[in-house]
């Protein structure tokens, strides 16, 4: 991983380099056209699960327009002709406050069948860590090793049997991921119509489950192999899978591991601050896009409660997130680090490695040339100065 500041905006002069030589971008560059595209690239019944939401999707929706509300203040004569996005996270500097936030279906997105690992590529390649979801097409273990010197979070739903939770945090632990993140806003489905309409639910008809299937403590509550008897596998999934966690719960997560745990889904300063006095590492702010529950606030409405309830301890912050201004204008909130969704899935399915490591570099392409244009230097100099209510 670099040990110098980058300056992500050069990749904007590679693409009119290339431009000269006649070789237009292979990527879209815009977040319209590649939904567009994407939508083209994948089955019906996939695109419904990555690009739906839950309801109407007015929480979806309004999770993205929220960005528009905030303007940034652009300061002049500021020295940002040089600046250093690199941030740090759990002992570690990363080269930009950049995340990929956990899919459940990278697997499907690739054309392969394989888009864990593709995403995997893309955060070696680009030094932006990956949240790995438990739902993957490959089993963790090949996830991690396809990260390189790029850290790793492994995203746990957490089943009934503690067993297996317990099995499933030592082999990421095993792997090599530096967090553990315990997303807790998924123990039932929301209601999703566009999965309705076409009658399908991923999971249920056995794809993205190697890291059960995978798992040793899974495949002894099974009579079978899961190779042999699929149907009974899906079927143990389906009845292991939704935990609804208690606050009582979490002293036991917090023994699981010693790596940082961070607990996903909170946008309540006082669940905020149950967590911090139950011993988390982190927060990470959510509202999963959109797609569990409707009619809810934005996401980034709720981030400055969060920060402020964290008392110093880092916030994660997701949903709605479609640019490089979005990701800069969540970090002027308080957000630690910034978490992507839809977009480099959506990059996912239209190259692979290459696609989301295209996306990946745009984001922080177009963050990094705001940042230098409106006169900041780095994340620090970024806070709710810089931004004014539109």
């Amino acid at each position: 991983m670099p040990s110098t500041p980058q300056h992500f905006g050069d990749y904007q002069h590679e693409i009119y380099a290339a431009g000269l030589r006649g070789e237009p971008p292979r990527f879209p560059i815009a977040f319209a056209d590649l939904e567009a595209r994407a939508e083209a690239a994948l089955p019906p019944w996939v695109w419904s699960y990555v690009a739906g939401g839950a309801g109407d999707e007015s929480t979806q929706r309004a999770n993205a327009t929220a960005f528009e509300r905030w303007g940034l203040m652009p300061r002049m004569m500021a020295g940002a002709a040089r600046r250093d996005l690199s941030t740090g996270l759990f002992g570690r500097t990363l080269p930009s406050p950049l995340l990929m936030a956990p899919i459940g279906v990278l697997g499907l997105c690739a054309q392969d069948g394989h888009g864990d690992l593709a995403t995997a590529r893309a955060a070696a390649r680009t030094g932006v860590p990956m949240i790995a979801s438990t739902l993957s097409a490959d089993p963790l273990e090949r996830v991690a090793a396809e990260l390189g010197d790029t850290p790793g979070y492994f995203q746990l739903y957490t089943p009934t049997d503690r067993e297996l939770a317990e099995s499933l945090v030592r082999r990421a632990e095993a792997a090599g991921f530096q967090a553990l993140v315990v997303t807790l806003d998924t123990w039932t489905l929301g209601w999703r119509p566009r999965d309705l309409a076409t009658a399908n639910f991923p999971q249920l008809r056995g794809h993205c489950l190697a890291n059960y299937t995978s798992d040793p403590v899974f495949r002894a509550r099974l009579s079978k192999p899961p190779e042999e008897d699929p149907a009974a596998a899906v079927a143990l999934y389906a009845s292991v899978f939704a935990n609804p966690l208690t606050w009582d719960d979490l002293p036991w997560l917090r023994s699981l591991t010693d790596l940082p745990l961070l607990l996903k889904g909170l946008c309540h300063p006082e669940d905020v601050r149950r967590a911090r006095d139950g011993g988390v590492d982190g927060i990470y702010c959510s509202n999963h896009g959109g797609r569990q529950a409707n009619g809810g606030l934005p996401a980034l409405d709720a981030l400055p409660g969060v920060v402020a309830a964290a008392d110093g301890l880092p916030v994660l912050f997701d949903s709605g997130v479609r640019s490089g201004t979005d990701l800069v204008k969540a970090l002027a909130l308080g957000a630690t680090a910034v978490a992507v969704g839809r977009p480099y899935a959506y990059g996912l399915a239209l190259g692979g490695t290459d696609g989301v490591e295209h996306v990946l570099r745009c984001l922080l392409a177009e963050a990094d040339l705001l940042m230098a244009v409106d006169g900041y230097r780095s994340p620090a100099a970024l806070g709710p100065e810089a931004l004014v209510r539109r």
